[in-house]
């Protein structure tokens, strides 16, 4: 018999499988945790001894405490974070030395000046002129109309035409007119014819008064005979002169020289003496005048140079203030001033060769009433204002700006006389919206298209083309620049 018999399934001493594993210190499932246990064995059959409680099974954690484990740390992260952060430190770092560099270096830099253009303040002689607005004028206009009755047979001139005086401009019919001169002429000859014979009659009856053979009366009466013979005549020889007056008033010439207007009539138009209506009008265009009004403040210097024998000459510009059309001088002035305006008349007369002034045209007439000499010459762009007063820009010899208060004279156009500066100096003309007194400047030369507006005044100035500011304005004073 072995000592250890094999288990069966219904054995006491051996737990069923279905109960729980045989495997030592594992719970049977029947007993409990604290179930007694048999154990045979070689010495002792069977012996039943107590196991020790078993441990619990750990109980599942629930989600919230799921991640309550602890956390594995990786240390290359934060080695690679540290590296970022010193290479962008880095980075940081040389842009803020190359940015300080660059700064260092602009600085040490010479800074670029204002760029401007600059004009030589000259010595030189401007003129005072005065400036109205004035009217041109013809010396003579011819407005013509028919002086006999009649059909108008031929129309002579063309529109717009230059005509001399004596040119035939219209014929009216004459037959009429020729008819009644040839009546008058016949009577003249008739009453010539009856004279003649009363003279002879007369020396006759002289002769034989000086022998006593009529008597005194009859002489008397015969000489008294002969002078209504001679009356008779001469009214014959008037009424001839006065028929071949009206054949001379069918032919229609020009009464003086000068321009045709329009034509107004037409061939075959019957005319009268009576009428106003003009049949064609003459202008006279050269010499021509030209009539403005001056404040009468200006009359005393006027009537001084006048008086002294100068003869003042007048500019005519167009209405753009800058186009010169005709040069002329001061013919004469009125003989009253008018009590509304304070105005007195002048009349500038113009040999207008080019034809450039025209019947009625408005004009901007300049008087030159003085001559200032020796005066400094600017550019009137060089010259600026502000609260102070007028102020210009002086360029020293080392490119630095100087502020100079000038005061300001006689202007024309683009050029003025002032003080404050010397002849000689070089002045800005532009590039004011960045110069302050004191700052550098950079010289640069003007385009040819025209450059600054300082150069180009200069010399328009200097020519004497340029016209007064306002047209429409009171006459004023302003200046010109002479050779």
């Amino acid at each position: 018999m072995p000592d250890n018999p094999p288990s069966t399934p219904n054995s006491p001493n051996v737990p069923s499988s279905a109960s729980g594993s045989n495997t030592p210190g594992t719970p049977n499932a029947p007993g409990g945790p604290n179930a007694p246990v048999t154990i045979s064995t070689q010495d002792s059959p069977s012996t039943t001894a107590t196991a020790p409680p078993a441990v619990a099974p750990p109980q599942p954690k629930s989600p919230a405490h799921a991640d309550d484990r602890p956390r594995k740390h990786h240390p290359w992260v934060w080695i690679i974070v540290i590296l970022v952060l010193l290479l962008g430190g880095f980075y940081f770092y040389r842009q803020h030395v190359k940015a300080a560099e660059a700064a260092k270096a602009l600085a040490k830099q010479p800074r670029p000046g204002v760029p401007i253009q600059t004009s030589a303040a000259r010595t030189g002689d401007i003129g005072v002129y005065i400036n109205a607005l004035g009217t041109v004028t013809p010396v003579y206009t011819a407005t013509i109309t028919s002086r006999v009755d009649g059909q108008i047979t031929n129309v002579a001139y063309s529109e717009g035409q230059m005509v001399r005086k004596g040119d035939l401009l219209i014929e009216i019919d004459p037959r009429p007119y020729q008819a009644a001169l040839t009546q008058a002429q016949g009577t003249l000859a008739k009453d010539q014819a009856v004279l003649s014979e009363a003279k002879i009659d007369l020396d006759r009856y002289q002769q034989a008064y000086s022998r006593n053979a009529i008597a005194k009366q009859q002489l008397d009466d015969q000489t008294q005979t002969v002078k209504q013979d001679e009356g008779t005549v001469k009214q014959d020889e008037g009424t001839v002169a006065s028929a071949a007056t009206n054949v001379d008033y069918t032919r229609i010439v020009a009464p003086i020289e000068g321009r045709v207007g329009l034509r107004l009539v037409d061939p075959g138009n019957i005319v009268t003496s009576g009428a106003t209506t003009a049949l064609v009008v003459i202008t006279q265009l050269q010499p021509i005048t030209v009539i403005f009004s001056v404040a009468e403040d200006y009359l005393p210097q006027i009537q001084k140079q006048m008086r002294s024998g100068q003869k003042l000459p007048v500019d005519a510009f167009a209405r753009d203030q800058t186009t010169k059309l005709a040069s002329g001088s001061l013919l004469t002035l009125d003989n009253q001033i008018d009590q509304t305006t304070g105005t007195v008349k002048l009349k500038a007369i113009f040999q207008n060769q080019d034809l450039a002034l025209f019947p009625n045209q408005f004009v901007n007439a300049r008087l030159l009433v003085d001559t200032k000499r020796g005066v400094v010459l600017l550019p009137t762009a060089a010259i600026q204002r502000n609260a102070q007063g007028a102020f210009v820009y002086v360029i020293g010899s080392d490119n630095t700006a100087t502020l100079h208060t000038v005061t300001v004279g006689t202007t024309d156009g683009n050029t003025a006389a002032v003080q404050g500066v010397n002849a000689g100096d070089e002045i800005a003309v532009n590039g004011f919206d960045k110069l302050q007194n004191g700052a550098k400047v950079t010289i640069t030369k003007a385009s040819s298209s025209g450059g600054s507006n300082g150069s180009s005044g200069g010399s328009g100035a200097t020519n004497g083309t340029q016209a007064p500011a306002s047209p429409n304005a009171s006459p004023s004073t302003s200046g010109g620049a002479h050779p």
